[in-house]
């Protein structure tokens, strides 16, 4: 049962979850702000759910239209799919399940939420196609991903949401979204010639690994730009200022490592530091939602 578990986990890389659900969290804390950042079991539970089941979604999905090309790829050919591990019928079942996972957990959190699920569906899953097509894949896969926020905003909330709430989600979203475009291109690095030589689009191949590898790092700028705005329409102090400080450094950090290390390397760069830059961000949320701001510069 445990090696089943642990197949299915791996086929949607269940442990790369870490990268939108402190986000989630985060986005779930400020809103319940009036009540220490606790929405409630019940819509706690719901919007965990939700996230699990739209990733796994977007994952199955992901699998199941890339696995020719996976196939193809030296870097790949050992997924699940290519190598017969999951039959295709097994990861379609999965990915119709999750999918309605999502829009039963929306259903039960709120009707705004309800009415968007499906939005939420699409673009989770519509971001695995615009490789085809699009030198921008990075950014609807940072779109899709900023989804986790908002979604988790509008699940304490719902419609009952003020301008001021309004700026602080779309601030949030917008970091997330520049997030992603980072280190994301930092990933494709990984699969530069393979792309390029199968008609696969991204930054990395229409610009070449040094010229986006320098978007990257502008991305991961204003990012950080957009994450010290939130901060301050969230008046948040001290806490929140050293976390700040110290996703800088990670994502520093992180782009010496793709520019001055091996390809080995960037697994590192893209795993490890970035989830430490998600965690780092709901725990210093966190502090500052449950003290109510206490901690304060003298």
């Amino acid at each position: 049962m445990i090696s089943v578990i642990q197949k299915w986990g791996s086929f949607v890389r269940f442990s790369h979850t870490v990268f939108a659900l402190p986000f989630a969290l985060a986005a779930m804390l400020v809103a319940a702000r009036e009540h220490r950042g606790w929405p409630g079991w019940q819509t706690f539970g719901l919007i965990l759910a939700a996230m699990v089941c739209a990733r796994t979604c977007a994952m199955a999905f992901n699998r199941i239209v890339d696995r020719k090309f996976d196939a193809l790829n030296p870097r790949t050919k050992n997924r699940h799919l290519p190598a017969g591990q999951i039959s295709l019928v097994s990861a379609l079942l999965l990915c119709a399940l999750s999918g309605a996972g999502l829009i039963t957990s929306s259903w039960l959190l709120n009707s705004l939420c309800f009415y968007l699920s499906p939005v939420a569906l699409t673009m989770v899953c519509f971001y695995s196609l615009t490789k085809r097509f699009t030198d921008y894949t990075h950014v609807f896969l940072g779109i899709a991903l900023a989804l986790a926020p908002i979604g988790a905003w509008l699940a304490v909330k719902g419609s009952n949401v003020s301008p001021l709430e309004i700026f602080q989600m779309t601030t949030l979203a917008a970091a997330v979204i520049l997030w992603l475009v980072g280190f994301d291109i930092i990933y494709a690095l990984q699969d530069y010639e393979f792309d390029r030589s199968h008609g696969l689009r991204s930054l990395v191949v229409a610009w070449g690994p040094q010229n986006a590898l320098t978007a990257a790092f502008l991305a991961h700028m204003i990012m950080c730009g957009l994450l010290f705005g939130f901060g301050l329409l969230c008046h948040f102090r001290l806490a929140y200022l050293v976390g700040w400080l110290i996703m800088l450094i990670c994502l520093v950090l992180e782009h010496w490592i793709a520019r001055r290390r091996s390809l080995n390397w960037i697994n590192i760069a893209f795993f490890r530091l970035n989830a430490l830059v998600g965690i780092i961000f709901l725990v210093v949320v966190a502090a500052e939602v449950i003290f109510q701001g206490g901690f304060k510069l003298r």
